[in-house]
């Protein structure tokens, strides 16, 4: 869907994009540039789940994670996959493991959320 694009649309897209790794609500506030109010953050951020701009990570403790579609950098997007939440850094990534499961008969699968916990390579 075409939306009108704004400085903050821009700003949140940008922002992503160089993060490489999914960011939280707070984390996308504290690194914007520009002054935005936390309510239009999270507008943003849901237009951009909407549109498939972006994908919403749910950790374990309920804490709500953005990363940038691959499709978005040009790259396959491998739907669904695993994510890697580092305790040490309190970072998630998008990994490019595909999930493979096989849901029972009768139940059909509308989304799913893998977390992979531990220490990633950087804090390793």
């Amino acid at each position: 869907m075409n939306r009108r694009n704004t400085p903050t649309k821009e700003a949140v897209l940008n922002l992503l994009i160089n993060a490489k790794k999914a960011l939280s609500h707070d984390a996308i506030e504290k690194q914007l540039n520009i002054a935005i109010n936390r309510a239009t953050i999270y507008r943003v951020l849901n237009r951009f789940c909407e549109d498939e701009v972006v994908h919403k990570i749910v950790a374990e403790d309920g804490k709500q994670y953005f990363a940038i579609c691959k499709k978005c950098e040009n790259e396959e997007d491998v739907k669904p996959h695993f994510h890697f939440r580092c305790t040490s850094c309190d970072t998630i990534e998008c990994l490019k493991i595909p999930v493979e499961y096989t849901a029972p008969n009768g139940y059909i699968v509308a989304s799913t959320n893998c977390i992979l916990t531990g220490t990633c390579k950087n804090c390793m």
